[in-house]
């Protein structure tokens, strides 16, 4: 039987500025980007949650909940160093280590430890030594350590034995799944899908025809399965860029004209990553001025400034308001060759 961690760190870029400055710990901050410049909430800390603050919040709607809330612009160059910091310690149990962002991994440990144990030999050596907190879950594959590790925050740890799996995955909420938003759980509610038991009398054809991919996904983790392994080491799939606009954009020429300051940075970022960006199929994401967002790709294409171009005009066109609609964010990138896809054409 597999023995997987998850540990996630607590309000992580938040944590490591409370860390630097004590007098902030009380009180609700959060990292993000200026109201003024349709900055987005990127952390905050535990204060701000109960304002009901959250990650990926305007900025502007966060400081109308709690207009004491202090706004910080973060340090990337510190959060990295406190990242490297975490890992190491991480990385000195078990017998595979997969980092998945900058303030979460994934461990697998030998069937002969306890998962428990070290669960929490991790928590305390990160508090003592690093100066922040982290969530442990403990279970027998990713999805359900992930998903505990959420369980029992801040500073917590919470475990999902083998015995009660069932059980646990029986009563789970879907929306709990990773990769299921609240518009995909809107969709499970309608037919009746609440709880993972909800989902386990549908076939797996009733479940792809009814929700493609999710679907697929939905009928092995409705039962608690997950066979994937521990990734040692991280491939490319995608390069992007994107930029938030200070004030709307209606007008297709508009859109047009904005896309070449993207296009160039773009090019920038695949020359530092060492891409042949010829060999990349493009894809766009346009989001509008009342926060609905899409995308679009095309596989058979490569990224250039025109496919970009043609992209953008056929997403904004999607939209119900359709020419009038405004538009606060594009976005524009490129997936590596290497990825294998069924369906690109939209995603």
């Amino acid at each position: 039987m597999r023995k997987v961690l998850h540990i996630d760190c607590d309000c992580f870029f938040a944590a490591v500025e409370m860390r630097e400055n004590p007098q902030l710990c009380h009180v609700p901050i959060a990292i993000g980007g200026h109201s003024d410049r349709r900055g987005v909430i990127s952390t905050c800390n535990y204060p701000a949650r109960k304002f009901g603050i959250h990650s990926a919040m305007a900025t502007a709607h966060a400081l109308k909940k709690c207009p004491e809330l202090i706004l910080l612009p973060g340090n990337m160059a510190l959060y990295r160093e406190v990242s490297q910091q975490v890992m190491a310690i991480i990385q000195c149990y078990g017998i595979a280590y997969e980092q998945v962002s900058v303030d979460e991994a994934y461990l697998e440990l030998d069937p002969d430890d306890s998962a428990i144990e070290i669960g929490n030999k991790i928590r305390a050596e990160v508090e003592a030594k690093v100066g922040i907190t982290v969530s442990v879950g403990a279970a027998p594959n990713k999805f359900l350590a992930k998903v505990a590790s959420d369980w029992d925050k801040p500073n917590g740890l919470f475990a999902v034995k083998p015995h009660k799996v069932d059980a646990f995955v029986s009563q789970l909420e879907v929306r709990k799944i990773p990769g299921i938003g609240p518009k995909t759980a809107q969709r499970l509610a309608e037919k009746g899908i609440v709880l993972c038991s909800d989902a386990q009398p549908f076939s797996l054809l009733e479940l792809v025809n009814l929700f493609g991919r999710t679907g697929a996904s939905l009928y092995k983790r409705c039962r608690g399965e997950d066979e994937r392994v521990l990734s040692l080491g991280r491939v490319r799939k995608s390069i992007s860029v994107e930029h938030t606009f200070a004030h709307d954009i209606f007008l297709p020429e508009q859109l047009n004209n904005e896309v070449e300051f993207l296009w160039q940075k773009f090019l920038q970022r695949t020359d530092k990553a060492n891409i042949d960006s010829r060999s990349l199929a493009p894809f766009v994401k346009v989001k509008f001025n009342d926060f609905s967002q899409t995308t679009l790709a095309d596989h058979l294409q490569t990224v250039s400034l025109d496919s970009f171009r043609q992209l953008l005009q056929q997403a904004r066109l999607r939209h119900d308001e359709s020419e009038m609609q405004g538009i606060r964010l594009i976005g524009i990138g490129g997936r590596c060759p290497d990825i294998n896809e069924q369906q690109l054409a939209l995603f």
